[in-house]
């Protein structure tokens, strides 16, 4: 069973709330350009994420609006902004890695910064036509002379989805991925 592969880049969702602090009141993320999947964009805005350490700029947002703002970083990243951030689903950020997100108009202080779950997003109705049906990781296979198995591929059954896999750019980079590529699903092999 083959899935293609999405490269996520540092981002950060956001609550209405949140949004309206950053941007100003009533204000509307933009739309850049869809992402795959439904109902979610790569908005015109960008935020700064500070620590006590460092900052990054020009961090985009992503849309919609949330019920939760999350700071969604790779290990690199953490390391520049001196975070020991924990490897969380996306939306679990309780407990999560303090951080001051800057916009034009304010900024906030939350703990939303994680570093994702590698995860595969499947589509409840080709989940068991696809095999996924009760199972909550996979391995998957990297072919190249970088490659490898990754390990706790959580899968991420919903409704309103489209079937790819995300990771993010450490993982990329380390296993040398492109964005569109097919790697191989493995239901049994386990670390």
């Amino acid at each position: 069973m083959k899935v293609t592969v999405g490269i996520s880049a540092r981002h950060v969702h956001v609550t209405r709330e949140d949004l309206e602090i950053l941007f100003g009141k009533d204000y509307e993320l933009t739309k850049c350009r869809n992402i795959n999947q439904p109902g979610q964009f790569a908005s015109n805005e960008f935020v700064t994420v500070r620590t006590e350490k460092d900052e990054i700029a020009h961090i985009r947002i992503l849309g919609p609006v949330r019920q939760y703002t999350q700071v969604e970083l790779s290990k690199t990243d953490c390391i520049k902004l001196g975070l020991n951030a924990p490897i969380r689903e996306s939306g679990d950020v309780i407990g999560s890695s303090k951080v001051t997100i800057i916009g034009p108009k304010g900024m906030i202080e939350r703990e939303a910064g994680i570093i994702a779950t590698r995860h595969i997003h499947v589509p409840i109705e080709d989940a068991k036509k696809l095999g996924f049906e009760g199972l909550e990781t996979v391995s998957v296979k990297i072919p190249g002379k970088k490659g490898g198995i990754m390990y706790h591929v959580s899968v991420r059954i919903a409704e309103n989805s489209y079937y790819e896999m995300h990771i993010d750019t450490d993982d990329a980079n380390a296993f040398q991925i492109k964005s569109g590529e097919e790697l191989e699903i493995f239901k049994d092999i386990q670390e």
